[in-house]
């Protein structure tokens, strides 16, 4: 059984940092493209960052230079570490398996996400 366990968020000031995790199992986690995605209230949800298995990145344009991605296979996880967090960053993200590098969609059901909330 697939299952993706987000964890991290919290309320930052506009400015701030946060480090997000996801654990992952079910599925053969070092051969897998993982990725970010994330919905903002009234929003569909859209993909954030990909890693392959060797560590190649993909970054949607509005967080690149800001977030970053990076993943664990010992412990099964993926990160994404942010800063200089804007208030447009407010949404419930989610982690997840792709086809590939370049893709922006997922492949396994979701997760509960992790809310992540940018406000003075």
């Amino acid at each position: 059984q697939v299952q993706f366990v987000e964890s991290g968020g919290d309320l930052v000031q506009p400015g701030g940092s946060l480090r997000l995790s996801c654990a992952a199992s079910g599925i053969p986690f070092s051969l897998a493209f993982m990725g970010w995605f994330r919905q903002a209230p009234g929003k569909q949800r859209e993909w954030v960052a990909t890693i392959s298995s060797g560590c190649s990145t993909n970054y949607a344009d509005f967080v690149k230079g800001r977030f970053t991605i990076s993943r664990d296979n010992t412990r099964n996880t993926v990160y994404l570490q942010m800063v200089s967090l804007k208030t447009e960053d407010t949404a419930v993200y989610y982690c997840n398996r792709l086809p590939q590098l370049r893709s922006s969609w997922a492949l396994d059901s979701w997760g509960q996400g992790t809310q992540v909330t940018v406000s003075a």
